[in-house]
């Protein structure tokens, strides 16, 4: 069985590898960060499954697999990781659809993956074909923020958005180019950013997990994130425990941050 893994964040892809390549009936393992990588190497390759992200810049995982339906090679058969609500999930069960809802376990991938081994050429294409109307419906693209600089308002995509720090009545809002000053408290803005999976890790400083690519722990108990750039930033122990949002989506429920 040949797979590939299409996902944006690089824990969420090295998770996945590792528990993969456990697996004997693995003939076959590659990865793409994103949805236009993933394109090129469907061109070159034959794949019996593949592990698809919904939420990825550019292209994402419907836009790809929208694209797929149409192949004359085969359709390869579509697991989606999602880290929709539970009504989501629901709703994609309702209609036969593989997914993995983040955070998951091993036993989950392996589950979804099995599952997806046993479909047939056309039992694949059939559930696309039904699936791709009701993931446009369900899946939005994210709401953009609205934000006055310089007599402007300017739009901005929070998945966009690496770092959000509290610098006294203001926020600023950090890209890996450039930044925003807002006038808005820390609080109200992790409330609005929670859904686009930001997470706290000190009372005034949110970090978009998606961004993250190392957690380093401390001696002294506390742990350092590495984001995307290579910026550090401590977690406090206060928000310690947040951190279990990524561990267990990305590292295995075995790697969480001790209590």
């Amino acid at each position: 069985m040949r797979v590939l893994i299409v996902d944006d964040e690089p824990l969420a892809r090295s998770t996945l590898e590792s528990t993969l390549r456990s697996r004997p009936d693995i003939e076959g393992l590659e990865t793409a960060a994103d949805g236009c990588e993933a394109l090129g190497l469907l061109d070159r390759h034959s794949y019996d499954v593949v592990l698809l992200d919904i939420q990825m810049p550019e292209l994402s995982g419907i836009e790809l697999a929208d694209r797929l339906k149409s192949r004359k090679s085969g359709v390869p058969s579509i697991v989606f990781v999602t880290a929709h609500n539970q009504h989501a999930v629901a709703a994609f069960e309702r209609h036969a659809v593989d997914y993995v809802l983040k955070p998951f376990s091993e036993e989950r991938i392996h589950a979804a993956l099995d599952r997806a081994a046993r479909q047939s050429q056309s039992e694949r294409l059939a559930r696309l074909m039904e699936l791709l109307p009701q993931l446009e419906t369900l899946v939005k693209k994210p709401a953009k923020l609205a934000i006055k600089t310089k007599g402007r308002i300017v739009f901005v995509d929070p998945a966009d958005i690496a770092v959000v720090e509290a610098q006294g009545n203001y926020v600023l809002l950090e890209r890996l180019s450039g930044s925003y000053l807002l006038r808005e408290s820390i609080s109200a803005v992790a409330e609005k950013l929670k859904p686009y999976g930001f997470i706290r890790i000190h009372r005034s400083v949110l970090v978009n997990t998606a961004y993250v690519e190392e957690i380093q722990p401390w001696e002294t108990g506390e742990y350092v994130l590495v984001i995307k750039g290579g910026k550090e930033l401590t977690v406090s122990r206060t928000y310690k425990n947040n951190l279990k949002s990524i561990t267990q989506a990305w590292v295995g429920s075995t790697a969480q941050p001790a209590e």
